[in-house]
């Protein structure tokens, strides 16, 4: 006798592709979403490189299976399409979800050839320049339904492969809100930061860049806006800028010597990489995000109202979407891209507003990123549209 699942029952085997298991955004998703499918009693395959995260995915009860899948040399795309069939028919998998170009094409293939369902994550906005460029990304969208992490990724996936437009599903990238949560960080551990940053003797109020060091996460644009801060007279506040080089050793000398120049050296830090990011958010007063380019999603504005903070971003791709405006439900401010000016405004406006008004931006931000960003809601929402796919 077949027993017929419901669709709320209904959990199947998905092999996910992804080039390794680093700590990015995918590679992150990619676990997630994996523990999320094993907890409703589904099976989850992850077909990759492996990497630092490839432990916590096998804690989570999923399988990994290794193989170049980080390569985009055509023999071997091919001969990693001969190794996902094997996979799907040894432990057959019901869907393939591929979360990267490059291993997508082999996954595709691989789907194809064996009469499974595909479904791709638009992760990024990827660079379309050219025809030979823009076939390439357009595996991306084909599959049989395709994620986009942003209603900013979904309009460039219609307005790039209109065909797509009929396939594509919004499901916002979930950031950890049990981790995330400022109740949870210690006195010590804010202090040890604190120390490091040396802002234990100033008391200033702490205005926090969060962000990889590379030109379009804005941190030269920070620094002129605090150099116009400064030309204003508003110097009550201190700068804090974080995150790792990842080798960009000249864009880092050319920000200290900048901040040198200008004569701010007392008024930014440049702290480095910080392992314990919610530390660093609760140490801060007002974050900031001043990508001059869009986010696909933008973590850091999410992430911030996750930790109960207001959040100044640029009004563009996933921030224009997360960080709300208007008297009674603000969670913080949304400035041009690329222009310091308004960056300096919107800081000289939120040091002004004071602590009570940025504690109800970070309670309404809290609630705003529990509502609608949670790995919870990103892993059901997923889940879903692998049943959809099962039809």
């Amino acid at each position: 006798m077949t027993t017929v699942m419901s669709p709320e029952s209904f959990a199947p085997c998905v092999l996910q592709v992804i080039p390794e298991l680093q700590a990015g955004g995918a590679e992150r998703t990619t676990v997630d979403v994996a523990a999320a499918l094993v907890a409703a009693g589904g099976r989850a395959l992850v077909a990759s490189e492996g990497g630092r995260l490839e432990e916590e995915l096998g804690a989570a009860g999923a399988t990994l299976f290794r193989m170049p899948a980080a390569s985009k040399n055509p023999l071997t795309l091919i001969t990693n399409m001969f190794r996902l069939m094997r996979i799907i028919r040894k432990e057959q998998v019901q869907i393939v979800h591929a979360r990267s170009r490059a291993p997508a094409w082999s996954a595709l293939w691989a789907a194809r050839l064996t009469g499974r369902r595909f479904v791709t994550t638009y992760h990024g906005t990827y660079n379309a320049k050219g025809r030979l460029k823009k076939f390439y990304n357009s595996v991306m969208a084909r599959g049989d339904l395709v994620i986009a992490n942003s209603e900013f990724i979904a309009q460039i996936i219609g307005e790039t492969y209109p065909k797509a437009a009929p396939r594509i599903r919004v499901i916002h990238r979930g950031s950890d809100i049990r981790w995330l949560d400022p109740h949870d960080v210690s006195d010590d551990r804010i202090e040890k930061l604190r120390v490091e940053w040396q802002l234990h003797q100033n008391g200033l109020p702490v205005v926090l860049l969060l962000g990889r060091m590379t030109r379009w996460k804005g941190q030269e644009v920070f620094v002129e806006a605090v150099q116009e801060l400064d030309r204003r007279g508003i110097r009550d506040f201190v700068g804090v800028m974080v995150g790792d080089a990842q080798g960009r050793d000249d864009y880092v000398g050319n920000l200290r010597r900048m901040i040198r120049m200008n004569g701010l050296s007392e008024r930014i830090r440049m702290a480095g990489h910080c392992a314990d990011t919610p530390a660093a958010f609760s140490l801060a007063d007002i974050v900031v995000s001043a990508s001059v380019e869009p986010e696909a999603f933008g973590r850091v504005a999410v992430e911030a109202q996750a930790m109960g903070k207001p959040i100044i971003a640029t009004d563009h791709g996933g921030s224009a979407e997360t960080v709300l405006l208007g008297s009674d439900i603000a969670t913080g401010w949304r400035v041009k891209p690329g222009d310091a000016v308004a960056l300096a405004d919107a800081l000289e406006e939120a040091l002004g507003a004071g602590p009570e008004v940025w504690q109800e931006m970070g309670r309404r931000g809290r609630a705003n990123a529990e509502a609608n960003f949670s790995v919870k809601q990103m892993c059901r929402k997923t889940i879903e549209v692998y049943r959809e796919l099962a039809g």
